[in-house]
């Protein structure tokens, strides 16, 4: 008896690994218009996009005229930055700057490939930094191979450290098959069966659920399960057409758009743009996610000649992302716009919204003055080529206007 209690410890023995590793991700700044930037005064920097590495957000920050008072700008500081919430988080750091002649003699600062006396750099918190106060002399990098058309770019890579416990794990998988539950009602809907209402669309008839299209809408639910009792068993409707409304429901019963050829028509230059009937439709009938689906179909037509058009039919249908998107389209490209029937349009049917889009402006001005200037001069110049809203024409200026 002692001698099988014996084996079976010892056949119980079992084993681990602990694995501290980094999780690696790099990023490229491009700093266009270095010339600008200089002289908006030290300690003030240009920042880039956030960017992901380890779970965590991360961005560059660029001081044009140093991050050091003590320096008096003769050093351009570069730092990376932890942007997101986080308490202690260990990384490994590089920064290159991009020799842009190449001959790759690039100036990189590394943590990477080599011994680190006290480990990984720890960010405490939130907009906690490393980098180098005096990452290169001024006049040097205003001589270099560093700057070419008045353009610096930097490349960084951030290492966050993780550490995990390696156990033996099943090495078998069992795979989950896609979701057909849009397919299934998809076939409700095609067959007819146990149909309980009837729409009546110019002459055309559509046999439908009314719980699958009450789950969907509140609009319809209202409609189906009013407090009077009254049923309604045929509803004749007057503001569709038979193909958009056919449409709407291939989505409510399948939650996706019908085949491509029913979004391939989504310029606003045809008043019939059937992609531009069904976010009406998704308007009317509080389908929020097939609203969202149409605004991101037709965003992809905007042009210099659309965005009013755009823009009007977003504000009337309550299609705030596409609406968001004309404004600052409009913005960034406002003399171009200003010349176009789109906005004669605009000033026709929907002059409140010309207000909206002057704010919109004004906050593009506001943005490109942060963020050293280098492109306020050209929204400025946008405003004085032209005419303004009263048809007078104005001082034409050289600046580019950056029409897409």
């Amino acid at each position: 008896m002692k001698e099988i209690d014996k084996n079976s410890l010892v056949n119980s023995a079992t084993s681990s690994r602990s694995l501290t590793q980094t999780v690696n991700g790099s990023h490229q700044f491009v700093i266009q218009g270095y010339s600008l930037a200089k002289g908006m005064g030290i300690g003030k920097h240009i920042a880039g996009d956030n960017f992901t590495v380890g779970g965590y957000q991360w961005a560059i920050y660029f001081y044009p005229d140093g991050k050091n008072p003590e320096d008096t700008s003769a050093y351009v500081s570069v730092f990376i930055a932890l942007a997101s919430e986080g308490t202690d988080v260990r990384a490994l750091f590089e920064l290159t700057l991009v020799d842009q002649s190449g001959k790759g003699k690039h100036k990189v600062h590394s943590h990477f490939d080599r011994s680190l006396e006290s480990g990984p750099y720890t960010l405490k918190y939130r907009g906690s930094m490393w980098g180098y106060k005096r990452f290169y002399r001024r006049t040097l990098l205003e001589s270099s191979d560093y700057l070419k058309d008045d353009c610096l770019k930097i490349n960084c890579t951030v290492g966050v450290v993780v550490s995990e416990v390696d156990c033996p794990r099943l090495q078998h998988s069992i795979r989950v098959p896609e979701s057909d539950i849009g397919s299934h009602f998809g076939m409700l809907l095609d067959n007819m069966e146990g149909s309980d209402v009837v729409f009546n669309v110019a002459g055309e008839k559509f046999h439908a659920h009314k719980l699958v299209l009450a789950a969907r809408s509140l609009v319809f639910r209202s409609e189906f399960f009013k407090q009077d009792g009254e049923k309604h068993h045929e509803i004749d409707l007057t503001d569709l057409e038979p193909k958009v409304f056919k449409a709407m429901l291939h989505f409510i019963y399948r939650d996706t758009l019908a085949v491509d050829e029913l979004v391939a028509s989504s310029s606003f230059s045809e008043s019939d743009s059937i992609t531009a009937k069904l976010l009406a439709a998704a308007d009317k009938y509080n389908l929020v996610r097939l609203r969202r689906m149409c605004e991101s179909h037709l965003c992809k037509d905007i042009t210099v000649n659309s965005v009013g058009r755009a823009l009007a039919l977003a504000d009337r249908y309550h299609a705030t992302e596409l609406k968001a998107v004309c404004l600052r389209y409009a913005a960034e490209n406002l003399a171009a716009v200003m010349r176009s029937d789109g906005f004669e349009y605009l000033k026709e049917k929907c002059p409140r919204l010309q207000s909206e889009l002057l704010k919109t402006v004004a906050g593009c001005e506001d943005d490109c003055s942060s963020s050293g200037g280098g492109r306020s001069r050209s929204v400025c110049g946008q405003l004085s080529d032209g005419g303004d809203t009263n048809g007078r024409r104005v001082r034409q200026r050289s600046w580019n206007l950056g029409d897409s």
